[in-house]
Parts: C-alpha cells; sequence; structure tokens
C-alpha cells in the first residue's frame, strides 16, 4: 500500500494548483489575443474582458487570503498587479483604452512564473 505524508501530499496539491492557474492565465491570453484583433467592442472582446477579470479577482481574492503561503510581500505585489489588470479590463471595457497587449504581457510573466 502507497501512502503520501501530509507535506509531499500538501506540495503536490500546491503544484498541481500552480499548474491550473498558468493553465487558466494562458486561456484567458488566448482569448485576449483574439479580442485584439477583433477590436475592443467585439463579442470576443467582451468576452475576454470578462474571463480575464473573473480569473483575476478570484487569484486577488486568493492572495488576499491568510491562508495563502506565499510571502506576505509577494503576495501583496501580485494582488497590486491584480487590481492593475482589472481595471485596465473596464478600461478596455468602457472603450477609454485598447491595452490588451499590457495585459496579456503581464499575464505572461505570471504564467510564466507559476512554471
Amino acid at each position: 500500500m502507497y501512502s503520501n505524508s501530509y507535506s509531499e501530499t500538501s506540495v503536490d496539491c500546491e503544484t498541481q494548483a500552480r499548474g491550473a492557474e498558468a493553465e487558466a492565465l494562458g486561456r484567458s491570453m488566448e482569448l485576449l489575443e483574439i479580442a485584439q484583433s477583433k477590436g475592443g467592442r467585439s463579442t470576443e472582446a467582451a468576452e475576454a474582458l470578462h474571463i480575464t477579470r473573473q480569473l483575476w479577482c478570484m487569484l486577488v481574492e486568493d492572495l488576499g487570503n491568510k491562508e495563502n503561503h506565499l510571502p506576505p510581500e509577494l503576495r501583496a505585489s501580485l494582488i497590486s498587479i491584480g487590481i492593475w489588470v482589472i481595471k485596465e479590463c473596464e478600461a478596455i471595457r468602457q472603450g477609454d483604452s485598447e491595452n490588451f497587449k499590457g495585459i496579456m504581457d503581464v499575464t505572461q510573466m505570471i504564467k510564466e512564473g507559476l512554471s
């Protein structure tokens, strides 16, 4: 019979969670690329911005949780980045910005950091 210790299981869960987050960020980037090519007022943009905003809201909420194991300074920095992404999504949605590339660049850096 095979059994993992708690610490091994915990590491496995964290690795799986990072993989899922990286995958979700990758999907968000794919949608943003399509949206950028179609324009900020397209249906594709509305979908990409909605999904990207939801994803970052979930990430910011998780980062704000005291049970999150990342160092506090890193969590604070990532929360700041998340708030910027959320605001930028809203600016594009309202027609005040077309900065899809900025969101994609930031998202790519965070995705790479999860690897």
